[in-house]
């Protein structure tokens, strides 16, 4: 049986402050979690009940074996999670000043091990097999990971439901010129390109939403979606456009809001459900998860957010 969700890239250790409102220097108490942009995609996808893997890279140490049993607890398949000698598993710190400022502090040295996956390495039948494969811009910042990626894309022929999260973190980077270089190569082998605002400002060169997804379907893509924060979700196919607004919520921590809504939108994508409705579910699972510290444990259940969406589209 094929996964319903593949996704390929970042995984880690969050390791978050349990006070607000104060800097890392005078946190006392911590809570580990998993963690990893595309690790956690894969996780919300299962949260949906979608047969989900993830293709990534832990070091030889207890936090990967933490990777690997905190993966089959969220029911994601950990097959494609092998170890890389001689480097650590990454943590991440965060700093949680609600409602909109939130540091990030990512221990990503001497490399990640998510940035050591070969092109050899790619299970490229399971690929090609996946009804959704989800990769991320941070997967294409170094080599080996970088080939892998294009080694993935090329097995996987441009079969619908081929996504790119935008997904721009600058500390990974040289220079934003290197990841727009990136990122437009990669553009002409997916369907959908999911970003913020910023990160489509790295991608196409504009923060504007509908100048943004103009941009991104004239490179190839299918569907454009860009989230505006505050403002809501704008998505764009070449024959329809939705328009979401912004779901009010008391937020405890913004830093995996995309992820969540990654997943909802796996989700609403292999429903096959109307645009509309795929990107208001999105937008209320991220919003969800704001309202929660972690983030692969705060990802909600389709239950979860079909109650949430009663109530905030009342």
């Amino acid at each position: 049986m094929s996964y319903e969700v593949l996704t390929i890239g970042r995984v880690g250790v969050d390791v978050y402050p349990l006070q607000a409102g104060v800097g890392l220097e005078d946190v006392e108490t911590f809570g580990k979690f998993l963690g990893g942009s595309a690790t956690n995609v894969a996780v919300a996808a299962a949260r949906h009940g979608r047969r989900s893997a993830v293709i990534t890279r832990t070091g030889a140490d207890p936090f990967g074996r933490y990777v690997h049993r905190a993966l089959r607890e969220f029911g994601v398949d950990d097959a494609f999670v092998a170890e890389v000698p001689g480097l650590p598993t990454p943590v991440t710190f965060c700093e949680v000043f609600p409602p909109d400022h939130f540091p990030i502090w990512f221990y990503r040295y001497p490399k990640a091990p998510d940035l050591e996956i070969r092109p050899g390495e790619i299970p490229a039948p399971e690929v090609r097999a996946a009804r959704l494969f989800w990769a991320t811009v941070t997967g294409l910042s170094a080599e080996p990971s970088r080939a892998a990626h294009f080694a993935a894309w090329q097995a996987r022929g441009r079969s619908p439901l081929t996504v790119l999260d935008l997904d721009y973190r600058p500390s990974f980077w040289a220079s934003e010129e290197e990841a727009r270089e990136q990122v437009r190569a990669a553009l002409p082998h997916v369907t959908v390109a999911v970003g913020n605002l910023e990160e489509c400002q790295t991608a196409v060169g504009t923060a504007d939403a509908r100048a943004a997804a103009a941009a991104l379907l004239g490179a190839g893509v299918e569907l454009a979606v860009v989230k505006r924060g505050p403002d809501g979700v704008y998505a764009r196919t070449k024959d329809a456009e939705v328009d979401v607004p912004p779901i009010s919520v008391d937020v405890v921590n913004g830093i995996g809001a995309g992820d969540g809504f990654g997943g909802a939108l796996c989700h609403g994508l292999l429903a096959g459900w109307p645009l509309d409705r795929v990107i208001r579910f999105a937008n209320a699972a991220g919003a969800i998860v704001t309202t929660r510290l972690e983030c692969s444990s705060a990802m909600p259940t389709t239950a979860e957010v079909d109650n949430f969406m009663r109530v905030s589209y009342a």
